[in-house]
């Protein structure tokens, strides 16, 4: 799910959606408004899930799309090589997701873990 929001209103640590990839925003930077145009943003972003820098500038009033984040936690049921079988703590839903490198070893199952999931995809954020 994804909403509009103004360029003007985004805020650094908050989303955008850039190149149709969630990313969080690192940092904007406004120029003033010349002769005949408006004032332009300039937002440098790295992308939630593959880790990749963009920048786009786009006039203040112009409306970018904005993700809607969901955290959530999650119990682990099994690991399964590279991936990890996971069951959501609210909807007791059941699901696999390869295991991120930075938490390789760490994961052990019974252990409760926190992970985000926005425009279908999900990461695992904290052990």
């Amino acid at each position: 799910m994804k909403e509009l929001a103004e360029v003007r209103t985004l805020k650094v640590s908050r989303y955008i959606i850039v190149d149709e990839e969630p990313c969080k925003i690192m940092s904007i930077s406004t120029s003033k408004p010349g002769k005949h145009g408006e004032a332009k943003a300039r937002i440098e972003a790295v992308g939630i899930f593959d880790g990749q820098k963009r920048s786009i500038v786009h006039p203040v009033k112009h409306k970018v799309h904005v993700p809607m984040i969901d955290k959530r936690s999650a119990q682990v049921l099994a690991l399964m090589g590279v991936n990890v079988q996971l069951m959501d703590m609210e909807t007791y839903k059941t699901f696999e997701m390869p295991i991120p490198d930075e938490f390789k070893g760490q994961l052990e199952p019974g252990k409760e873990i926190q992970y985000l999931e926005a425009l279908g995809k999900k990461k695992i954020t904290r052990i």
